[in-house]
């Protein structure tokens, strides 16, 4: 296989701990329950807070993420973070994904993604057009107008809190689709400095 072939898919991001995804998880049963229509729900271990995704790269791609990523992470700090709060994707009226949000140091998160970004797009990855909100996706919407019961899932679910961490790394993820949905292997993992 040449090193210049785009096969792999990969995105960059930081790894909830388990007990958050446990959270996550019993969130999720209780939603299913709450919530009829055509929903995908994602799995506790496809729980991740993506900075950005690249689609399908190389080999050679990935050495040059590698390098950006390293060079800018090196110089950061730890960053506080909670998950909290439901919401949805564009809107309530015409839901395409249902998310649990993330607070703390949301400003510095926000600023890390934009110096990643230019970063990336300095090497030929565009930026992203649409500006960038912390999240873990908790199940995506196939058809939001056969739905029922998501306005009053959101209400009552507003105050939920799966916990807080500290994300001290990235991590440089690939995905492979499979018929039992998305298999994740750690490509590489960037430490933060303190």
């Amino acid at each position: 296989m040449a090193d210049s072939e785009k096969n792999i898919r990969a995105f960059l991001a930081i790894e909830p701990p388990e007990n958050i995804l446990q959270e996550i998880s019993r969130l999720q049963e209780k939603l299913k329950r709450e919530i009829s229509g055509r929903l995908s729900w994602t799995r506790p271990q496809g729980q991740h807070l993506t900075l950005k995704f690249f689609g399908d790269i190389s080999r050679e791609d990935i050495n040059n993420i590698n390098a950006a990523v390293q060079k800018r992470v090196v110089a950061e700090q730890k960053l506080n973070l909670k998950v909290e709060k439901l919401g949805v994707f564009p809107d309530a009226r015409r839901p395409r994904v249902l998310w649990c949000g993330i607070t703390g140091d949301v400003e510095r998160l926000i600023n890390l993604q934009k110096k990643l970004d230019g970063d990336l797009a300095a090497i030929g990855f565009p930026a992203e057009d649409r500006p960038f909100k912390a999240h873990l996706t908790l199940a995506r919407i196939k058809d939001p107008r056969d739905m029922t019961g998501m306005s009053e899932a959101l209400k009552k679910h507003n105050e939920f809190t799966a916990g807080e961490f500290v994300a001290d790394k990235l991590f440089l993820f690939q995905s492979k689709l499979s018929p039992q949905g998305a298999v994740y292997t750690k490509l590489a993992e960037f430490v933060f400095s303190e």
